[in-house]
Formats: C-alpha cells, structure tokens, sequence
C-alpha cells in the first residue's frame, strides 16, 4: 500500500514537473500515455501541479535583506478570467544584493500594470525586509512610476538607456535621420562622466531645434532620466543603465510559457512563472559576482 501511494506521489510530481517546464496539459497525457501506460486527465495535471504550490510560494515569500540595486519590469500572458480572456500583466522584481550577486526579489499577477497593483508589489517586498535600495532601474510607465514613487521616495531612478533609444525613433521627423539620432543618444549615453553627458544633451537640443522641434523638446524632456547613473561607481554603470537583464528574463519566460499559450487561470500563470524564475535565480546566486560592491554605499556626486 506504501509502495503504491509513493509511486502515486512520484507520478504526481513528474506531472506537475512537466507542467512547470511549459509542456502542455495535452502533451503531457500524451507523453503519461506512451511512456507508462496510463491515462491521466487533464484535471489531473492541474491537480498534479498544484503539489509544487507551496513550494513556490515559500520562495516568493522568503525573506529580503539589502539590495542596493532594484530593477522592476513587466511581461503580459493570456489568462483566462471570468469567462473571458485578458492579457494579464507579470510583475517582475530583480536585485543585486549587498554581495553584487543578481537575485530575483519576487514576481506577482495582476490584471493590468496600474499604479495600485505595482505599489502593492512593492509594498508586499518592502514587507518581506527590502530595505537599502539605492537605485530604482525600469522603463517609464505611467502606473509603475507612480508607485514608485510612494514606495521609494527618495530613491533616484534610471530610466532604461535602451528603452530611451527605441522610444526616440517614434520624434524623429525623417527615416534617414534615425542613424544620426542614434549615434547622437549613444554619445551622451557613453559619456565619461555627467558634465560631458550634459554637455552633448545640450548640443543636441540645440541642433534639432529647428530641424525637428518634436525631437528636441522631447530629448530635453526625457533624456535627463537616463543620466541617473552617472552618479554612481563608474564599474557598475553599464550593468545598470539598462534593464536588459529583465528583458533577458522575459524572453525565457516567453520561451517556456508560449507552449501552453493560454492559461486557465492567474493561479496557473504564477505557478509556472515562478518555477521558471525560481531556477534561474539559484543559478544566479550560485554564478560569479554581477557586480563588485567594495564601495557599495559610496554614491559619487555629479562630475
């Protein structure tokens, strides 16, 4: 009787690891079918799931301690609700921690990425002890940007240098000037201290002024935002002037979730995605140091 309630606990968790990896409930009776025989349900591979719950949910509750660097992003899944389908949002927290290893903070599922679900976000990582956060790096988005603002007050924030760049594309008047505009954000992007990144924003205004107004004005609007991080060890710029790490972590997590498509419910989209995340972070944690944090704490003034 033992040995049958084990193999049942064993063919139950092999199930619910094959959902976790991004197999599809139909491949998985599939493969049930051909490998050992048995019939299982639909309705048993999503019960089967269900064991990896508590689990997931212990390390998206595990305590936080100092994190220097936070980067936040969002990615958005087909979910089932209500008897409808909405694209329901990811949130997605990412740190370097005090020892300059990468960490992935926590993730959440929430109808949308409005204000109230981000500072709730933010609140419930603030709960579980982030604390020490220098720099705050994401896109700019109205509703994230907000609840950064309650939750982090006083934390600079870097808008992400690459998003900065896409986004320039949409003022530029003409096809052939794109190269030009690009090249130009790319100096003032590698720049070699403030003053010179301020330097060359100016220049630039100033030159598109007349010839593409819209441009101009939004370059002085926005690019500023993307200058944050000169004020911080000259090492660790180009690791946070972007939040490509993020971007990285999306495309895996498309990767893995485009085999099921459409998930049932929210429950079943944070299942998977917190497995998925779970595993790259004891893999990061266990890699060489993202960033060296000798000087941690030393944040310089504008040069």
């Amino acid at each position: 009787m033992k040995q049958c309630e084990s193999n049942d606990r064993a063919l139950k968790l092999a199930v619910a690891e094959m959902y976790v990896q991004g197999v599809s409930t139909r491949k998985v009776t599939a493969v049930m079918q051909q490998l050992c025989g048995l019939d299982v349900s639909s309705t048993q591979v999503s019960r089967a799931a269900q064991l990896l719950d508590d689990e997931l949910s212990a390390w998206r509750q595990r305590p936080i301690d100092e994190i220097p660097y936070l980067m936040l992003d969002a990615r958005y899944e087909k979910v089932r609700h209500g008897g409808s389908v909405f694209s329901c949002a990811v949130l997605i927290a990412v740190g370097v921690n005090s020892e300059g290893l990468r960490t992935l903070l926590g993730v959440s599922v929430s109808l949308s990425e409005a204000e109230v679900y981000w500072r709730d976000f933010l609140a419930s990582l603030q709960n579980r002890g982030l604390h020490g956060v220098k720099l705050i790096v994401s896109d700019d988005h109205a509703g994230l940007n907000a609840a950064r603002q309650a939750r982090f007050p006083s934390v600079p924030w870097q808008r992400c240098q690459f998003h900065l760049q896409q986004n320039a594309g949409h003022y530029v008047p003409r096809i052939e000037m794109r190269r030009e505009v690009g090249s130009t954000l790319r100096s003032i992007f590698d720049a070699p201290d403030r003053t010179e990144a301020d330097r060359l924003l100016e220049l630039a205004i100033r030159k598109y002024e007349k010839s593409a107004p819209k441009l101009a004005e939004w370059l002085s609007a926005n690019v500023p935002d993307g200058l944050t991080v000169f004020a911080f060890p000259a090492e660790h710029r180009r690791r946070l002037r972007t939040s490509n790490v993020l971007e990285r972590l999306n495309k895996e997590i498309k990767r893995r979730t485009r085999v099921a498509t459409l998930f049932p419910n929210k429950a079943a989209l944070l299942r998977l995605v917190s497995a998925i995340l779970m595993e790259i972070s004891e893999d990061w944690e266990t890699q060489k140091i993202y960033l060296t944090m000798e000087n941690r704490g030393s944040v310089k003034r504008n040069e």
